[in-house]
């Protein structure tokens, strides 16, 4: 159906980190196959076969599914060298396993780990943080006015969310910059920029010495931080296990400001795209909910998540076996014409926007509420501060099939 097609991408690209870095490129394809082929089998070099998901209604029932299709034994798609490596480490364990994370869990466990957290990304648990965002948010348009107008977006997108988490955390500011390397070498390490000698795993060794530390301080000296809720939480009396504890702050840790950073960049360059956006959200700042709706539809920081068979099903007249991999296109889902008016195009006022860029079903994104708060503050302060703004050069984008999106956003500014 696609071969022969050189100018086009073939769906074999969408286990390439660098697919993801040509937008256009891979929404074209993307919209091929939900048109064509939603459900699509992939056989690449370098990877295990798996189902490629396309349709938001498909992708949606999968996530609800949780008997059916469950997140262990992987959340992402891994190449075979890399799970290779990965087993090399940790003396034979799957990858997935070797460091359990919350997103990775499944039933019973998935519920007790998730309630350990789970009130304290409530807007109700979140109302003391969110009263810092805002001067957090002002603190870094600071940083803009000190560029002398000219400055890479791209790196005040990228601190501002890191310090709310790591305050969160109780991580010291000097450690900022370290944290963001760790992330950037995990969750967007197929970047050529991003990578580092001995890979990702050799950033998640790091990362866990870091983690391991504050356990201790936090056993011994307990706060009001995130990181005493996670390191003395225990379940049925108990410590959680170390290895879990650690991909407990991993995940808080990275997914806590990575993807909200790829929101915000992403979402200033729609704007810089669609300067009749902004100047109607600045028109009417009532907007500005809707607004964080539409900027999360169009950047879909998480690009995919996967599911494992767990019995023998059909979809789309095609036999999924018990044990098959499922990769869950987000950028898909969210542009997808049966569910989206005009999918293609950047409306502010989209009303209704059932995006999927933090999943659905029991799985759904913990962080949801706090990356809503921190996309508004820091939309709202820009649009208080800058007369103008505009694009300064090329954005680049990550090449990342996990999370990804704008890494370099060069603008010219005129504050007020």
């Amino acid at each position: 159906m696609f071969a022969g097609d050189t100018a086009e991408l073939l769906p074999e690209a969408m286990a390439r980190a660098s697919t993801y870095a040509r937008d256009e490129a891979l929404h074209d394809l993307l919209a091929r196959l939900r048109s064509q082929a939603p459900l699509h089998r992939i056989e690449t070099e370098d990877y295990e076969p798996f189902w490629l998901v396309t349709r938001h209604a498909d992708i949606l029932a999968i996530e609800k599914d949780v008997d059916r299709f469950i997140n262990a034994p992987r959340q992402a798609l891994l190449s075979l060298p890399q799970q290779a490596a990965t087993r090399a480490l940790s003396g034979g364990a799957e990858p997935g396993q070797m460091m359990r994370n919350v997103a990775g869990m499944d039933g019973m466990d998935h519920r007790a780990y998730r309630d350990i957290v789970q009130s304290y990304f409530t807007p109700k648990g979140l109302a003391e943080v969110v009263r810092g965002i805002d001067g957090l948010a002002r603190d870094y348009v600071d940083r803009m006015a000190g560029h002398n107008g000219e400055c890479d977006f791209a790196q005040i997108a990228m601190s501002f969310p890191l310090r709310v988490i790591m305050q969160m955390l109780g991580v010291a500011p000097e450690d900022e910059p370290m944290m963001l390397r760790m992330t950037q070498q995990t969750l967007t390490s197929e970047d050529p920029e991003f990578r580092q000698e001995g890979g990702p795993l050799a950033a998640l060794m790091e990362a866990f010495g870091h983690f391991g530390a504050i356990v201790a301080d936090r056993r011994v000296n307990p706060r009001s931080d995130l990181a005493s809720v996670i390191a003395n939480a225990k379940i049925h009396g108990d410590y959680l296990p170390m290895p879990d504890i650690l991909g407990y702050f991993f995940a808080v840790s990275t997914a806590g400001h990575d993807t909200t950073s790829y929101a915000l960049t992403g979402g200033m360059l729609a704007f810089l795209e669609h300067p009749e956006a902004w100047e109607k959200l600045r028109a009417d700042p009532s907007l500005m909910p809707s607004a964080v709706e539409e900027v999360l539809r169009w950047t879909t920081p998480v690009k995919h998540f996967c599911r494992t068979a767990t019995q023998d099903c059909e979809m789309h007249g095609q036999q999924i076996r018990a044990g098959d991999i499922i990769m869950l296109s987000y950028p898909s889902a969210n542009r997808d014409a049966d569910l989206f008016d005009d999918p293609f195009a950047f409306r502010i006022d989209r009303k209704p926007n059932r995006h999927l860029a933090f999943g659905t079903g029991p799985h759904h994104c913990l962080g949801q509420h706090l990356a809503r708060f921190e996309l508004a503050a820091f939309f709202r302060e820009l649009l208080g501060r800058v007369d103008h703004i505009e694009l300064a050069g090329t954005p680049r984008r990550t090449e990342g099939s996990f999370v990804s999106g704008v890494k370099y956003l060069p603008v010219r500014y005129q504050m007020r």
